[in-house]
């Protein structure tokens, strides 16, 4: 079973996808990216130069032995990383 979250979050990428991240003062190694989607709309662009996108990874992390399924979302208008969803073991 999956919970929601929306909590902010620090990324670190390697030639665009996320490599790590920290949640909850917890540093989480990508071990496998699941999927990956973007889901654009009008509505979300801030400027001209915004694509008003929010591109979305499920990756399989773990902060250390414990692998879990997270649910991660970049959103271009504001330049941020949002845990969205996560299936713990």
């Amino acid at each position: 079973m999956s919970r929601l979250y929306g909590d902010p979050i620090e990324v670190w990428t390697r030639e665009g996808e996320p490599i790590q991240f920290v949640w909850q003062d917890r540093l989480y190694a990508v071990r496998r990216v699941v999927d990956h989607w973007v889901v654009a709309r009008e509505w979300w662009k801030i400027s001209e130069d915004d694509p008003g996108e929010r591109r979305f990874w499920r990756v399989e992390a773990s902060p250390g032995r414990r692998l879990g399924t997270y649910e991660l979302r970049f959103d271009t208008a504001g330049d941020g990383w949002l845990l969205v969803r996560a299936w713990e073991r």
